[in-house]
């Protein structure tokens, strides 16, 4: 720390103990000047001789035959008042960066400037501060913590504007130049930046980071930390990326735990004022912050209501990033007030903005007779939107467990990302089971309803085998999966994918036959959940089906007796066959009259006549024919 040593005489000051300071000289004191509640007795003579706002004071009380004078506002108080009283006598006194602010204030305060005599006390100050503080670094770091008891004084003299430049000045440095002392606990130190960074001839060989200024900075006040940034920024020489990881670092060290803590009342006030900040500093570039702390300021921003503005920001940047994003993240709890577990609605809002980048990303001009395409900056990838939707399935298995969570909140978040391809549904069939299972009070049209999120012929085999077993689906759900697993164990035998049937094709868009559209019953019973039994034969023809493709792929291997064009047409009715015997099965089950079923059933399915369907073939005779 550089420091400053004036006058050569002997410290005479002395003190009673009761709030009394004296000079001890033999000659007698003559004035007495109250601070505060401190009472110096002094020598007139060497204070007038450098102060002339002590002249007047001095003066003034002399005619009222006084020999007292009160100062009550002098900044830096009464310790600061001393280091200028001990001057004027030219006592030995000691500046450093923790007292200089408040004596070069005292000293404006007290007048002692040039004019009154060559060489006082505000010049030496200003010497010393611009030959020596402002060109260190830890001085200056420290002297503009010390500004901020001093206002409005350090302003007004420009102590603290002076100190946020040199400090601006030293942080945009090259850092081949920075060959002074700076704090850095970064744990991801490169191993050449441990120990003293000397070589055995003394050379520095310590690489310096570009960060490297940023943990002191985060001792400064949230106001002089907003106006140091400022000031870098405004040089145009640090890289965003820095200035995010200050910020990130900043954030990190004034809330508790990394937002994890509990935020006490009396500091929400204080909390919401920084985050303010950080996200009002916040470089406007994509990418210069992670997503994860955009998301971790966005959490601290709902728990200290920090109002729709600053949401809305975060929500803004959040979204032109959020692939980056894990679930965790996004899990964001909701205010005290609501009833939901986690705010929905920020996520909505950060998926819109998401979306939004994808808007008015592509526009046609024209030139001549040709149209060209033009793909402006942002536009998303498809792998992004994979990401994003995969974590969006993600997200919403996690909130359906909240049991306040409203199905069109759900419902609505998901179909937000409907348009993003993926090669497999089972995320979303996870969420969507979960749902059911967390809100078993649904309605059946509200099941249809949610279970058209998904699309059947997407579930993988393993989701297939879970969705046959699930009593919470509705049947029709369970009767299309059963159906796709089929056309994909006869397109793994060898065999060309069935077509679908016309009935299936109108169950996976979710309308209806022609006969079952006029009939309410069949469409409820359709919409039901499959009771335990009816989900055992599903159960059943699968594994059948399964086991039987693989006699025929050996019997394929061995024999080869049986054509490919002839395996197409057993796999169509064989597929066609089992799914109308487990119609069958399920419709007769219910409770509409056994002949309305067999009719309704057979007229799904694109058949005239039930009767020329027989459900003969025992499981074993299914295997042969495969």
């Amino acid at each position: 720390m550089k420091f400053m040593k004036l006058g050569s005489k002997p410290d005479s000051f002395q003190t009673d103990g009761n709030g009394i300071r004296y000079v001890a000289t033999e000659l007698a004191t003559d004035i007495a000047v109250h601070v505060g509640d401190v009472k110096f007795y002094l020598h007139k003579f060497p204070l007038v001789s450098k102060s002339a706002r002590l002249q007047k004071l001095i003066s003034s009380a002399s005619e009222g035959n006084g020999d007292e004078v009160h100062i009550h506002d002098i900044p830096g108080g009464s310790s600061a008042f001393e280091i200028c009283a001990k001057f004027c006598y030219g006592m030995t006194v000691i500046l450093n960066a923790y007292n200089i602010v408040a004596v070069r204030c005292a000293a404006e305060f007290l007048e002692m400037h040039e004019t009154i005599d060559k060489g006082n006390l505000i010049y030496k100050v200003d010497i010393f501060l611009t030959s020596s503080i402002f060109r260190s670094w830890k001085d200056s770091i420290i002297v503009l913590q010390t500004t901020k008891s001093l206002l409005p004084f350090s302003e007004e003299l420009k102590l603290t504007s002076h100190c946020i430049d040199a400090v601006a000045s030293k942080a945009s440095l090259d850092v081949s130049k920075v060959d002074f002392s700076y704090t850095y606990n970064n744990q991801k130190k490169n191993p050449e930046e441990n120990g003293d960074g000397l070589a055995s001839n003394g050379v520095r060989t310590r690489m310096v980071p570009d960060d490297w200024w940023v943990e002191d900075l985060c001792e400064l006040e949230i106001d002089l930390f907003k106006r140091v940034i400022v000031g870098i920024k405004n040089k145009g020489i640090v890289l965003k990326e820095v200035i995010g990881e200050a910020l990130k670092a900043y954030a990190y060290r004034k809330f508790p735990a990394s937002g994890k803590g509990v935020i006490q009342q009396n500091d929400v006030s204080k909390l919401r004022s920084i985050l303010d900040t950080i996200v009002w500093l916040l470089p406007s570039e994509k990418g210069t912050v992670s997503c994860s702390f955009l998301l971790k300021l966005l959490k601290a921003a709902i728990s200290v209501d920090s109002g729709e503005t600053v949401n809305m920001e975060l929500a803004k940047r959040i979204g032109q990033q959020l692939e980056e994003a894990s679930v965790n993240d996004i899990l964001i709890r909701a205010n005290e007030r609501e009833s939901m577990i986690y705010d929905v609605p920020i996520v909505k809002k950060i998926l819109e903005e998401f979306i939004a980048q994808d808007r008015n990303a592509e526009t046609e001009t024209e030139n001549g007779n040709e149209i060209h395409e033009i793909r402006k900056p942002g536009i998303l990838s498809e792998a992004s939107k994979l990401m994003v939707a995969k974590l969006v399935d993600d997200y919403l298995a996690e909130i359906a467990k909240d049991p306040n969570l409203p199905m069109p909140m759900f419902i609505s978040v998901a179909e937000m990302v409907s348009s993003f391809s993926r090669p497999a549904h089972d995320g979303l069939y996870h969420a969507i089971d979960t749902f059911l299972k967390k809100h078993p009070g649904i309605t059946k049209s509200d099941r249809k309803r949610i279970c058209r999120l998904m699309d059947c012929k997407r579930l993988t085999a393993d989701a297939c085998m879970h969705a046959v077993q699930n009593e919470r689906l509705p049947l029709r759900v369970v009767v299309q999966v059963l159906f796709f697993e089929q056309v994909r164990a006869a397109a793994s035998s060898g065999s060309t994918t069935p077509d679908l049937p016309k009935a299936i094709k109108d169950l996976n868009c979710g309308s209806y036959g022609s006969s079952r559209s006029a009939n309410t019953n069949n469409d409820e019973d359709w919409d039901g959940v499959a009771s335990a039994e009816e989900l055992r034969t599903l159960r059943g023809e699968l594994a059948a089906l399964r086991l039987g493709n693989g006699v025929v792929n050996d019997r394929n291997v061995a024999e080869n007796r049986i054509s490919n064009s002839e395996r197409t047409a057993v796999s169509k009715v064989k597929g066609l066959l089992i799914s109308k015997k487990i119609l069958s099965k399920i419709w007769s089950g219910k409770g509409g009259g056994a002949e309305n079923s067999g009719s309704d059933s057979s007229e799904s399915l694109g058949s005239n006549n039930h009767d020329d369907v027989k459900f003969t073939p025992s499981r074993k005779g299914r295997h042969s024919v495969s």
